[in-house]
């Protein structure tokens, strides 16, 4: 059981992490969240200092998913301290809750108030080694999204939403066989359902049309 918890911690102090904060007050002697929407996230980095800090920003955060997965959770030691009812191995799920953790460290960041960003590249990072090609499909959403609208947000709300709606058609229209499907599908509902609370408050700017829409210069 320490040995899970362990891990769970590690895992949301690398989510933790404020990359887009060391960022903006190393690059520009700025904090980013009192500029643009005030959100310690990529979009608002790709807003005020342009595409290239903000695609490093989004790297940088989705990395930070990716190690929980792929380097912390190699942490765990023996057997998994509950009954596992769900069709994983026992480290595939500790991988799983490693991944989350990092997640709630990126939104809920206790080096910044537990104010962060709203977790979609590190969930990006996370979700690829669990879900490689609905993830895929995904991010293709996204990109097309975002060229079409140039709303970042819009962008990240669509994949969101498609990442299940993918996992859905794939498994019982194309009769893709999914592993673990009907426990990893409510849980990826539930992350979706997280993103898109952290991305309220941009739900209401789009509706009102006052959402900031990218751009590739600086500000």
């Amino acid at each position: 059981m320490l040995n899970l918890i362990v891990i769970i911690v590690l895992s949301y102090l690398v989510g933790a992490i404020p990359t887009s904060i060391i960022l903006s007050k190393k690059v520009k002697g700025i904090d980013i969240r009192n500029f643009g929407s005030g959100n310690a996230g990529g979009s608002n980095v790709f807003r005020i200092m342009g595409w290239k800090y903000g695609v490093l920003t989004i790297l940088l955060d989705a990395l930070k998913g990716a190690v929980a997965v792929i380097l912390i959770s190699r942490l765990y030691l023996g057997s998994f301290p509950f009954p596992n009812a769900t069709p994983f191995d026992d480290f595939t799920l500790v991988q799983i809750l490693a991944g989350l953790s990092a997640v709630i460290g990126h939104i809920w960041t206790v080096f910044a108030g537990f104010k962060g960003g709203k977790g979609i590249a590190t969930a990006l990072g996370f979700l690829l080694t669990l879900v490689t090609v609905d993830m895929l499909l995904a991010l293709a959403v996204f990109f097309i999204v975002v060229t079409i609208s140039r709303y970042i947000s819009l962008g990240s709300l669509a994949a969101a939403v498609s990442i299940p709606l993918i996992m859905v058609v794939r498994e019982n229209i194309f009769g893709v066989n999914i592993q673990g499907y009907h426990t990893i599908l409510p849980f990826i509902i539930t992350l979706s359902l997280l993103v898109i609370y952290t991305h309220r408050k941009n739900v209401i700017r789009l509706l009102n049309g006052d959402e900031s829409k990218l751009s590739f210069k600086k500000k």
